[in-house]
């Protein structure tokens, strides 16, 4: 949903390019949103692997 978003703003605007000062700032922070999510999942799988990992298993 925040990929279709930011691509609706990017399409309102008519600038795609964040590097372009005129990039929209709402744009802007549904990007920084959606990075910091990602971040946030691959942490949280990373510690359910080291979990899973480090039980021993039922016999």
């Amino acid at each position: 949903m925040l990929d279709a978003d930011i691509q609706e703003e990017e399409r309102r605007a008519g600038i795609s390019d964040p590097n372009n000062l005129a990039y929209p700032m709402l744009a802007q922070n549904l990007r920084a949103r959606r990075d910091n999510i990602q971040v946030s999942i691959a942490i949280l799988e990373s510690r359910i692997e080291k979990r899973s990992t480090g039980w021993p298993s039922a016999a």
